[in-house]
């Protein structure tokens, strides 16, 4: 009864061909699996050899009697290959061959037991294609350096990007530590045993600094380090990709440099206008003014037409005086150093915008007055933006708004002109370049758009800490 609930067990599967063989090979049973598998019925192959199921090369260079030869050597064996359906087609063949003896040791067959694992070895050649394709692609990347370190930190892979950027061919790299990448002085610090330690703590590490090529020389780069565990969660190394960020540092730094040399230019200037206009300002206009008052004293005392002269004389004395301090105004308005942004921002926008026959409006939404580095530089755009208004706009109305945003001061400048097309309008004028250079160098920013026919927008932004607001930092 259980011999017969074995039979019908084996006949019954599906998923696996399971038959029986002879001591010469030929085939003696056949199941469900075996039929569906390789499309042969049972009344088709029992009696045939089973050579038969192989590829026509594997059956001339003697493959399946050199198997039956090893399985009753050794008990079993396993392999896999093609082998060959009834309809001609091939499929990939998992199979396990086992000789069968009696009680008394004596060979009475082999039992076969066979499965398509067609499908598991197209995804395995895919996996392998794929990771193939992965490792040349990584092998012939050259603006990166991209290099595997054994759980200790010594290389074991090494790339074209790697040899590139340090300079090392893989055989004078493969073993090495990679402390060797590092300046001495960082080695002796312990940097890059620490950096292991936090990558296999975290996963991963980012970082920037000095490393050193082959030669000697040093280039600042760009390391990301990534710990590498198996499905266990056991360390096996880490990956290490490195860009060499030297020309992208040295240009950050030209543009720090610059905006230091643009700071202190902007810094020099302000202090030289003040100087002039405290200079004019206490000599110049004191001195006028006081030629004023004697020119208007000797006046009352001379008869006519002496004393229409003298009038006359004191009349162009007294325009001279109002156009120094007309001058005096630009070069430092007394307002921004007694009032503050808004009375010196509305002053300025009412004087030029009343002789320009500008309608104009100036808004105050300020919550703190801002510093001074930043209510000089707001200042100076603000009459940069308006001279460009009198100069290309042809507008009718402009308006100026100063508010608290974000920690910061924002003065939007804003007119009903002919615009242009384009993201950025009067783009290189020395007046718009001088604008950027302003914001920037008070650590702002500052941006001009414009519409044909609808005007334009010139918008900036200015930190009002002092500490980071000032022109010369």
């Amino acid at each position: 009864m259980d011999d017969d609930r074995f039979r019908l067990l084996v006949q019954g599967v599906l998923d696996y061909a399971i038959f029986m063989l002879d001591t010469r090979g030929r085939i003696a049973s056949w199941n469900a699996g075996a039929e569906r598998i390789k499309g042969f019925s049972a009344e088709e192959v029992i009696g045939q050899h089973f050579s038969m199921l192989y590829p026509a090369e594997d059956a001339a260079a003697g493959k399946p009697d050199r198997e039956l030869e090893v399985a009753a050597a050794e008990g079993r064996l396993e392999d896999e290959g093609w082998r060959v359906r009834k309809d001609g087609t091939r499929f990939w063949a998992n199979v396990v061959i086992t000789a069968l003896y009696d009680d008394r040791g004596r060979l009475k067959g082999f039992g076969k037991v066979t499965r398509d694992v067609t499908d598991r070895r197209a995804a395995e050649v895919a996996l392998r294609e794929s990771e193939e394709r992965f490792r040349l692609l990584v092998q012939n990347v050259v603006d990166y350096a991209i290099f595997v370190l054994d759980p200790q930190g010594r290389v074991s892979s090494w790339n074209a990007g790697a040899a590139r950027i340090k300079g090392y061919a893989e055989e004078e790299i493969v073993g090495r530590h990679f402390s060797v990448f590092y300046p001495a002085d960082e080695v002796a610090e312990g940097k890059p045993d620490r950096q292991l330690a936090v990558a296999a703590a975290e996963g991963r590490l980012e970082d920037e600094g000095w490393r050193v090529r082959k030669d000697g020389s040093r280039f600042w780069a760009n390391v990301v380090l990534t710990a590498l565990y198996d499905d266990r969660g056991r360390l096996k190394g880490f990956g290490k990709v490195t860009r060499d960020m030297t020309e992208r540092r040295n240009a950050e730094q030209a543009v720090r440099d610059r905006g230091r040399l643009v700071g202190h230019l902007v810094e020099a200037q302000e202090v030289e206008r003040r100087r002039i206009a405290w200079d004019v300002h206490d000599e110049s206009i004191q001195s006028m003014v006081a030629v004023g008052m004697r020119l208007q004293l000797l006046a009352a005392r001379l008869p006519e037409p002496a004393a229409a002269a003298v009038e006359s004389l004191d009349e162009s004395v007294q325009a001279a005086i109002a156009r120094l301090r007309g001058l005096v105004s630009r070069l430092r308005p007394p307002e921004l150093d007694r009032h503050g942004l808004v009375e010196a921002v509305s002053a300025y926008v009412d004087d030029v915008a009343g002789r320009w026959e500008l309608a104009h409006s100036v808004r105050d939404e300020l919550t703190a007055e801002p510093s001074p580095e930043a209510a000089t530089t707001a200042y100076r755009i603000c009459q940069e933006a308006l001279s460009n208004v009198h100069k290309h706009a042809q507008a009718t109305r402009v308006d100026v708004v100063l508010s608290t945003v974000d920690n910061g001061l924002r003065v939007r400048i804003t007119d009903d002109g002919v615009g242009t097309a384009g993201g950025e309008a009067g783009a290189g004028h020395f007046g718009l370049v001088e604008m950027h250079e302003r914001a920037e160098a008070a650590h702002g920013w500052l941006s001009v758009t414009s519409t044909p026919g609808e005007g334009t927008t010139v918008e900036c932004w200015l930190p009002t800490l002092p500490d980071v607001g000032g022109a010369g930092e």
